[in-house]
């Protein structure tokens, strides 16, 4: 049975997701990141929210897991802004379920149309 869910980031981006329940964990370098990464994949957790800063350095390791059920990896924007890889990985996954583009924004939209 799975633990749930970790959020694995910065310090100010994951303190917060404590007060929700979820298992937080800080790291401060990309080697640190990688490896309580790697934990983490090895762990009882059925969801790991990344955010996309840490998510850039450890790419490798995240790209590792893409085939896998379990853990599933999520990207969210950390304090440091917003890189919009999560929301095209977030895309990309529905595209591939449904077969087709149903998320495309109000802009594209009015372009197809």
């Amino acid at each position: 049975m799975y633990k749930g869910v970790a959020v694995l980031g910065e310090r100010d981006s994951v303190y917060g997701f404590s007060a929700m329940g979820l298992s937080t964990f800080s790291v401060e370098d990309v080697d640190d990141a990688k490896t309580k990464f790697r934990q983490l994949c090895r762990g009882d957790y059925a969801i790991i929210y990344v955010t996309e800063g840490i998510a850039q350095n450890i790419n490798e390791e995240i790209e590792k897991t893409k085939d896998l059920i379990y853990p599933a990896v999520i990207l969210i924007p950390g304090t440091f802004g917003n890189t919009g890889k999560g929301k095209l990985n977030v895309h990309k996954t529905v595209e591939k379920a449904v077969g087709s583009d149903i998320l495309f924004d109000k802009q594209q939209k009015s372009k197809r149309m």
